[in-house]
């Protein structure tokens, strides 16, 4: 049976995510990211068009590797300003009934009690539909906002996030039983405190008494979205996540690491099918080449170059600033995004440095860059994900809501017409089971989170005091 194709709204709360310099095209509406109005906008139009879910990036520093500077990152507004996309969400969720929320948070400066009390408060007010991207944080300056003096080193940092999986499995999982809420009025108990337990972690890194404050959300655990591909990052996601979200090079490298995961997923004690993959996409659609054309001219009139070198830069721990054009790129196996840092430093597609300044300056240079009428495009996208084994798209955008609008009108129905595309929600599903099917609100048999839920923890107690 053929698959249908998942899609996410890939935002942040920023005027510039992944295409910089657009905030300046008329009519969009980028600047306006600190309106609340504008995210209940975005919501509208990504549940018309039956996304899965709206994916909200964040950083919690600056990039300045590029030149050794922020300048050029606040001059083309990458990724900075930002907002907190938590916060954003309850906005949303409360002008709409099925979209689901993936909202990234970082695992290596802030601590996990409060988060995991953020994440049963959001699963609570979306009624289910929560996801959280586990990031690591990659930004040198963000180390130093949280009071460390340097960057931690980047396989240390998959440690850490190591135990604090750890520590949010136990607080969601294991403090509350899932009858310990009675709601008794006439013996004025709201809660049976003898079903509600303390943890008692005591770590490497952290150390947390418990309870966890929030009573037992929908989904418990939120689905688990994770995006590290290097060799540490690919055994992580194994391990926890439940989606992946991946920014292949190419269809062939993209087929390469969805095997690669799902093997590793395999080994790690999970099914194959536990973990959902995502590829990032870029569509621009229109009904007639005429009218694509003059959106791409559009696009590439407005593009800022620098500010996809900053972001390039940043993500591969490589300055791509200085003026040797004829050097090659190098993979040190720096403290950023690895698997950038190697995409271009290694193998047959290895460039310069001018060629990878080329390669930056023209959308349509990246294979996943999509732009035709809706059949077209509908196209190339059964070819992408089909190709590469993926689940779906993480649809980046150009122009906002302008690009996830088009999407809707144009690209949905022929998917729909194609048998590739849902034609309606499930009522009242979480996120979780619109993954993975209906009844399936927590975290699948194999995964770690599974150790720590009270019926687990009674059932390890009871036989090791029999052993």
């Amino acid at each position: 049976m053929t698959k249908q194709i998942r899609v996410n709204g890939f935002e942040m709360a920023t005027p510039g995510h992944i295409n910089h310099g657009l905030w300046r095209v008329p009519g969009n509406r980028r600047t306006q990211y600190k309106d609340l109005g504008y995210w209940t906008d975005l919501a509208r139009v990504l549940e018309r068009g039956l996304f899965d879910a709206v994916f909200l990036a964040d950083v919690v520093g600056t990039y300045t590797t590029y030149g050794g500077s922020r300048r050029a990152a606040l001059r083309a507004g990458m990724q900075v300003p930002n907002i907190d996309p938590t916060l954003v969400v309850s906005a949303m969720a409360s002008v709409t009934e099925h979209l689901g929320f993936a909202v990234t948070s970082t695992t290596t400066y802030e601590p996990p009690f409060g988060h995991a009390r953020r994440l049963s408060t959001l699963d609570h007010l979306t009624r289910g539909r929560l996801a959280w991207n586990i990031v690591t944080g990659y930004l040198p300056d963000a180390a130093r906002n949280f009071g460390l003096s340097e960057q931690i080193r980047h396989d240390d940092r998959y440690a850490i996030a190591e135990e604090y999986l750890e520590v949010v499995y136990r607080l969601l999982e294991g403090s509350w039983e899932d009858d310990a809420v009675v709601l008794d009025a006439e013996n004025l108990v709201y809660t049976d405190p003898d079903k509600v337990h303390e943890i008692g972690f005591d770590g490497e890194y952290f150390s947390v008494a418990g309870p966890h404050l929030a009573e037992p959300s929908p989904q418990r655990t939120p689905v688990l979205y994770q995006a590290g591909t290097s060799s540490r990052g690919k055994a992580f996601a194994a391990r926890h996540a439940e989606a992946v979200f991946l920014l292949p090079r190419d269809d062939a490298q993209g087929r390469e690491e969805i095997a690669d995961l799902r093997r590793l997923a395999v080994e790690a004690g999970r099914g194959p099918d536990d973990v959902k993959a995502f590829v990032g996409a870029e569509v621009v659609v229109a009904p007639t080449r005429t009218e694509v054309e003059d959106k791409l001219a559009v696009l590439q009139e407005f593009r800022d170059l620098e500010g996809h070198l900053v972001l390039f830069s940043g993500w591969a721990g490589i300055d791509l600033a200085g003026d040797d054009v004829d050097t090659y790129l190098e993979y040190r196996g720096g403290d950023a995004m690895q698997t950038f840092e190697r995409m271009w430093s290694e193998g047959s597609d290895r460039k310069k440095v001018g060629e990878l300044v080329s390669h930056l300056s023209r959308p349509e240079n990246d294979p996943r860059f999509i732009a035709g009428t809706p059949q077209e495009v509908a196209d190339r996208l059964e070819e992408l994900v089909d190709g590469t084994d993926a689940d779906g798209i993480n649809l980046i955008q150009h122009l906002s809501p302008a690009t996830f609008a088009d999407f809707t009108e144009h690209v949905v129905p022929e998917l729909q017409r194609r048998g590739r595309y849902r034609t309606a929600y499930t009522p009242g599903e979480t996120l979780r089971e619109r993954l993975f099917g209906e009844g399936q609100t927590r975290p699948r048999a194999g995964h770690p989170s599974r150790a720590f839920a009270v019926g687990a923890r009674e059932l390890a107690g009871a036989a090791s005091s029999h052993a």
